[in-house]
């Protein structure tokens, strides 16, 4: 019954991360369009201080929404992993009783199999174990790495405020797509 209830607190804790993770992505995007307002406003007026402020909040925004998506992923896929390892702990203890049943039934004959079949499968837990350490190296390089913007990025960043300072007729549905191209570009790598 207690264990029930540690698995459930454990679930409620998993789905309150993702939640979180999903509200700051949320609030990111709100912040993105303020600062692109700011941006576009400042151009409009000549206001250079400003607009290089306004810049620079969107590129740290961009930067801090991709690492909230690639924490999100790995928190994600972390959380699969130890589903995995939970059913993997509950076929050992399975066979682990099969094989004392056996050994019960066929001396010790059978029992050598089950052995080694056990063996193998902690040797699996072990490798699985190895390749999350190396998952999570990889992600907190993949993190430290992802911070510098390119000159390209900054170019269709500056493209995206002067393109939107020179139409102000542009419909919000038309600025939306535009932003929505160009994340897809930052977002790729291009």
């Amino acid at each position: 019954m207690a264990n029930t209830k540690k698995e459930l607190e454990k679930k409620m804790l998993i789905n309150k991360t993702i939640n979180t993770m999903n509200k700051q992505i949320q609030k990111l995007e709100e912040q993105k369009k303020v600062y692109i307002e700011a941006g576009k406003t400042a151009k409009q007026k000549g206001l250079t201080a400003q607009y290089n402020l306004a810049l620079s909040g969107l590129k740290m925004t961009l930067t801090q929404q991709k690492r909230v998506y690639e924490m999100k992923l790995n928190f994600e896929i972390t959380s699969q992993m130890k589903d995995m390892s939970q059913m993997t702990v509950q076929f050992l203890d399975g066979m682990s009783s099969l094989s004392k049943d056996m050994m019960k039934i066929t001396k010790e004959k059978d029992f050598l199999k089950v052995q080694k079949q056990f063996n193998e499968a902690m040797m699996g837990m072990e490798m699985q174990t190895e390749q999350l350490e190396n998952f999570m190296d990889d992600t907190q390089s993949a993190f430290s790495t992802g911070t510098m913007s390119s000159e390209s990025e900054n170019a269709e960043i500056e493209a995206l405020f002067t393109n939107t300072a020179a139409a102000d007729g542009m419909t919000e549905s038309m600025i939306d797509k535009e932003l929505e191209a160009l994340k897809k570009k930052i977002d790729s790598g291009i």
